[in-house]
């Protein structure tokens, strides 16, 4: 499955974040949020560190790191999110309900600017199962948490604006009961007066809308807005036994991720209006290919700039963030209507 070599260029010295680039202990660096903020751009990532080479880890945190131009970035001395520092948020909402061992780790955050304010949706292993949450932040120092959702759903995009006066979600719930492959996950949307309660869930798409996939789909980058609809990435999952990849897995490796686009429509998230039928980033460099877990590609930022040009942030092989560049108008060109 090969993608048009004229729409999506990658950046010729990707990776452009690695575990090289940290100041403290880090193994695999990747799947980070990005916004342009203040004539700057910001990025949090998820920080796997401590690996003991048979595909554990001592723990995960969440990094920062800025930018003047969005492809050279300085990482901060410290993470901002650390396991200790989710415990103690997590008991002040659960209160008697939390017990020392509920959270496992936090982990795969997004960034969205809305209204001026930044806001982080994240992943939260707990005892009880995996939930998605969102939290926001001044200064990226103190966050104070909205909201966590039941088990078992992640993958949660928050739309950069309002849409008929409420907050938008993508997420990605995990059901596994009546279903022919457990791992046909899909995409949802929700929706919230003050993004603590959320509700109206509508789906969106589900793995058999999607020619290249057979598994799993799920949410990406935040969305961004153009006059012709939301520009949406998604993350899909094709799985063949008969095709072992590179990776840690101890009983093998046999999922290739790719990016995918859809245009959604402005008024109605949950209606898709045009979608590609390809790959928008299909696994062929070496850093996609090779890693902890290869032939991945994870979209999770989306910078549309003044010129029209589109930087698109992925996870490359669960090890490094890489860059690839498009321009607006051929995205949208690329998501044929819908019949």
């Amino acid at each position: 499955m090969n993608t048009s070599k004229d729409l999506i260029v990658r950046y010729s010295q990707n990776p452009v974040l690695s575990a090289r680039n940290v100041p403290y202990p880090s193994s695999l660096t990747f799947n980070a949020g990005v916004i342009r903020y203040e004539n700057r751009y910001l990025m949090v990532f998820r920080n796997d560190h401590g690996h003991d080479g048979q595909g554990r880890f001592a723990g995960t945190n969440i990094g920062l790191a800025s930018s003047k131009d969005g492809i050279a970035w300085t990482v901060e001395p410290k993470p901002i999110l650390a396991e200790e520092s989710v415990r103690v948020e997590l008991k002040r909402m659960m209160g008697h309900h939390y017990t020392p061992d509920f959270v496992k780790r936090i982990y795969d955050p997004r960034l969205t600017v809305i209204e001026g304010r930044i806001y982080m949706c994240f992943a939260v292993d707990t005892a009880h199962g995996i939930c998605g949450g969102v939290a926001t932040t001044e200064d990226f120092q103190k966050f104070t948490w909205l909201s966590v959702s039941v088990p078992d759903n992640r993958n949660m995009v928050l739309f950069p604006r309002r849409i008929s006066g409420k907050y938008v979600r993508y997420e990605r719930p995990l059901p596994v009961y009546m279903r022919d492959n457990p791992e046909d996950f899909p995409i949802w949307c929700a929706d919230s007066s003050d993004l603590v309660y959320w509700g109206r869930n509508k789906p969106v798409l589900g793995v058999d809308q999607v020619p290249y996939a057979n598994s799993k789909i799920g949410p990406a980058a935040p969305p961004i807005e153009t006059p012709r609809g939301w520009l949406v990435t998604i993350h899909a999952v094709h799985r063949d036994l008969n095709r072992r990849l590179k990776g840690w897995e101890p009983k093998g490796w046999f999922k290739t991720y790719y990016a995918g686009l859809m245009l959604v429509d402005l008024n109605d998230p949950s209606h898709i209006i045009g979608f590609m039928r390809r790959p928008l980033l299909t696994p062929e460099m070496d850093y996609e290919l090779e890693g902890f877990r290869g032939s991945v590609i994870f979209p999770c930022g989306l910078i549309l700039e003044d010129s029209g040009e589109v930087k698109l942030y992925y996870g490359a092989a669960d090890t490094s963030v890489a860059l690839a560049t498009a321009h607006v108008d051929d995205l949208i060109a690329a998501c044929e209507p819908l019949s």
